[in-house]
């Protein structure tokens, strides 16, 4: 958490300049800051120490590189490089979430397995089968996988992603009196040269002990492409209406 790190602006793998979204650089920073203010030079440090094979270990167990297995027909699923050809390049960009393809289903149920208390589970929309009487004919059971993260990971990620909400990119998704957790993302769309970017905020609440997740995308916005600064408020903007229909009441004044 309290790893040191350096970012100029742009971090340079092999013959590319990868650049951070503040162009400036963020100078002197944290882990937890790395984070916090959503910088490209941080995570890619971070992949490259993980590795090729940890980060791949780590796709699978979290369940992207399979079908979440949802009960409605026609799942996508996604697209990664063969883990032999990804070089420093590829490692570096798919450290931030570049070059490989999701679903939101799959982004969803990975976020999930962190911070629900380390259970893979199984998305559904179903959750029994009645009758025409009303009578209850069939509980529907879907599968959970225990234990794909520890409980320090769980907290450190809880925390950390709070700390987004709270003092980092992610302060539009903030609501008075809620312990909330979210990420944001802003995602190049090929070819690069496009100018064109998919813009997204995933929020969970509460942070502590969550009870409801969202993802919000925006796909090819106009102007400002930020997910902090367009996808945040609309998250925000659910869980206001959400949280207290689900009776959670604010934690703190």
């Amino acid at each position: 958490m309290d790893d040191s790190f350096y970012c100029p602006g742009y971090k340079t793998v092999e013959d590319r300049r990868i650049r951070c979204h503040k162009t400036i650089g963020h100078g002197a920073e944290t882990f937890r800051e790395g984070i916090m203010n959503s910088c490209n030079p941080v995570f890619i440090e971070i992949g490259a120490r993980t590795g090729v094979s940890d980060m791949y270990k780590w796709y699978k167990r979290l369940g992207l590189m399979e079908k979440t297995g949802i009960d409605i027909p026609g799942e996508a699923n996604s697209i990664f490089h063969k883990q032999k050809a990804v070089g420093e390049v590829e490692l570096a960009t798919m450290s931030f979430g570049q070059s490989f393809q999701i679903t939101p289903l799959q982004l969803l149920r990975a976020v999930c397995s962190v911070v629900n208390g380390g259970k893979k589970i199984t998305p559904h929309f179903g959750i029994k089968v009645v009758s025409r009487d009303g009578t209850s004919v069939k509980q529907l059971d879907y599968e959970e996988e225990d234990a794909v993260v520890s409980q320090e990971t769980q907290d450190t990620m809880k925390e950390l992603l709070e700390a987004v909400v709270a003092e980092g990119g992610g302060k539009n998704a903030y609501i008075e009196g809620y312990r909330i957790g979210g990420k944001t993302a802003t995602s190049e769309k090929l070819p690069r040269r496009s100018g064109k970017y998919i813009s997204s905020f995933l929020g969970f609440a509460p942070a502590n002990h969550p009870k409801i997740m969202a993802l919000l995308l925006i796909d090819e916005p106009e102007g400002v492409y930020y997910g902090g600064t367009i996808a945040a408020p609309a998250v925000r903007s659910i869980f206001e209406n959400a949280l207290p229909y689900l009776g959670i009441e604010p934690s703190y004044q």
